[in-house]
């Protein structure tokens, strides 16, 4: 048999089910029943169970919590360092090296980066952006706009 053709385990009781709901323990939910049933096959010992079943909790929480940090960020591409080269940068090697530890976002200093198009400003900002994201943090993405003010209101306006 392949694991495709693996007949599902059987639900787990209706009142450990209903216990997980109301915990709100969605990932322990959705693997549980695969647990109990490779835990009564392998004679696990409880407190295996429990890791393994708490574990899968925290990784799913876990996933869940960057999946929200990224979607509210709203960053415009999801470039990441995985596709950044540094030799092609104009950055010196030492400072884009400073910068990815994010250490200065700690000392709460800011960073502003200059230059002319297509020098890989954005894509930068955004991986730093990621980095960030990925290191716990909440960051926002936005890109300046021009504005003008309308004489009559004084209101803002996109040019």
């Amino acid at each position: 048999m392949t694991a495709a053709t693996l007949p599902a385990p059987p639900p787990v009781d209706a009142g450990l089910e209903a216990l997980m709901r109301r915990m709100r323990l969605p990932h322990m939910r959705h693997i549980a029943p695969e647990v109990i049933a490779t835990a009564k096959a392998q004679r696990w010992h409880p407190a295996e169970v429990l890791r393994t079943l708490l574990a899968a909790e925290v990784a799913g929480r876990d996933r869940s919590a960057l999946a929200t940090r990224r979607a509210r960020a709203a960053f415009p591409t999801g470039k990441t360092f995985d596709a950044w080269d540094e030799h092609l940068s104009s950055i010196p090697a030492p400072t884009q090296s400073a910068l990815r530890t994010l250490e200065w976002i700690g000392r709460h200093e800011n960073l502003v980066i200059c230059g002319p198009s297509g020098t890989g400003k954005t894509f930068l900002l955004e991986a730093l952006g990621q980095a960030a994201v990925e290191a716990g943090r909440h960051v926002a993405w936005f890109s300046h706009e021009r504005r003008r003010a309308s004489p009559a209101t004084g209101a803002g306006t996109r040019s």
